[in-house]
C-alpha cells in the first residue's frame, strides 16, 4: 500500500449525496477474482447514457468523463458517502482509478473502514466547507487541493482551510502505507521464531518420541 503523507491535486466535484457502493461499482463486475482493474467501472452506470438513442455512450455531463478533472486524485462528494453494501470492491475501484482521497460530510462506517485499508484517506468536513470546495471543484479551472494527512488540514489557493479529525492507529497506517498484511509482516521474524517453536514443541519431538517407543 502506498504510504500518504501529503498530495496536491486536482479535484473532482461528485455534488451527490447518499452514493452507494452499487454504484461506486455495480453488482455485476463483483464475480472478477483480481483485486485490480475495477477503476474502469467505477461509477459505471452513471459515466454512460442509459437511454434514448445514445444509450451505453460516455455520458459527458458526468464530472468522471470531463476531461478537465483527468488524473484527479481526490474526490469532493455529499454526506453518506459509501451507503449501501459493504463491498470492499467500493474501494478498490476509487484506488484503482486513482483517487488517494474522498472529502465528504459523512461517510458510512464499513465502507469507511474498508477505505482505510486500502490506502484512501476520508476526510469529514462540515456541509457547509463541503460545498464551497464542490463549487470552487466545479467553477475554478485547474482546481487543485492539498491534503496533509500529518498535519491533517486541507487547503486551497484561495485561502480554504480545514482541518480534520483521524484516528491515530488509522493514521499511522496510511502514513506508513501498511494494510493488514503489511502490519502482519512487521512481525515477520518472530512469527517465524514462534511457528519452528511450535513445530518442535508439538510435531518434531512428540513424532520422535512416538518413534522411539516403536523401535
Amino acid at each position: 500500500m502506498e504510504p500518504f503523507k501529503t498530495i496536491t491535486s486536482l479535484a473532482t466535484p461528485l455534488d451527490r449525496v447518499n452514493v452507494d457502493t452499487d454504484q461506486i461499482i455495480p453488482k455485476q463486475f463483483l464475480k472478477r477474482i483480481e483485486r485490480s482493474g475495477y477503476g474502469e467501472f467505477l461509477f459505471f452506470d452513471w459515466r454512460r447514457i442509459q437511454e434514448g438513442p445514445h444509450a451505453g455512450e460516455p455520458d459527458t455531463t458526468f464530472a468522471l468523463n470531463d476531461p478537465k478533472y483527468k488524473g484527479a486524485k481526490i474526490l469532493i462528494a455529499g454526506k453518506n458517502f459509501g451507503c449501501g453494501s459493504s463491498r470492499e470492491h467500493a474501494a478498490w475501484a476509487l484506488s484503482d482509478f486513482g483517487f488517494r482521497a474522498v472529502i465528504a460530510p459523512s461517510f458510512a462506517d464499513i465502507f469507511f473502514s474498508n477505505a482505510g485499508k486500502n490506502g484512501i484517506v476520508l476526510i469529514s468536513l462540515s456541509e457547509e466547507q463541503v460545498a464551497t470546495l464542490l463549487e470552487r471543484a466545479a467553477t475554478k479551472p485547474n482546481y487543485e487541493l492539498t491534503v496533509s494527512l500529518i498535519d491533517q488540514t486541507v487547503d486551497d489557493a484561495f485561502g480554504f482551510h480545514g482541518t480534520f479529525e483521524i484516528d491515530p492507529f488509522r493514521k499511522y497506517c496510511l502514513t506508513e502505507g501498511l494494510d493488514d498484511i503489511g502490519l502482519t509482516l512487521r512481525h515477520a521474524a518472530a512469527l517465524d521464531t514462534f511457528e519452528a517453536k511450535h513445530d518442535s514443541a508439538n510435531w518434531l519431538k512428540p513424532r520422535a518420541a512416538e518413534i522411539a517407543k516403536t523401535a
